[in-house]
């Protein structure tokens, strides 16, 4: 029983890296996004993480790639999958100095 779990866990390790390297991160700090434009392939996830001690509302209306995330208080992470090829302008609703641009390809 136990070569089996080893052997089912060596197999899914692969996997587990792979679904890792499909997430970006963009923190938010100093009411800015860590990066002014990131490019991501379709069905990419992106996490927004929140290291301000403010309270931030991320999103995008982007026809074909809107999203909103809503509150995200300190220390708070939120993804969004992001299935369309494009550029997603994002904005922070609380402070609209916060820009960033999505570019999604194949």
């Amino acid at each position: 029983m136990k070569k089996i779990m080893l052997a089912a866990a060596v197999l899914l390790l692969p996997a587990t890296a792979l679904a890792l390297a499909d997430s970006v991160t963009v923190v938010q700090e100093g009411k800015k996004f860590s990066d002014p434009e990131i490019v991501v392939k379709r069905g990419q996830t992106v996490t927004f993480l929140n290291k301000d001690a403010v309270t931030h509302n991320v999103y995008s209306n982007t026809p074909g790639m809107a999203f909103d995330l809503r509150t995200q208080r300190p220390n708070e992470a939120s993804d969004v999958k992001f299935d369309s090829v494009g550029e997603a302008e994002v904005h922070c609703a609380i402070h609209p100095q916060m820009k960033m641009t999505v570019k999604v390809t194949n």
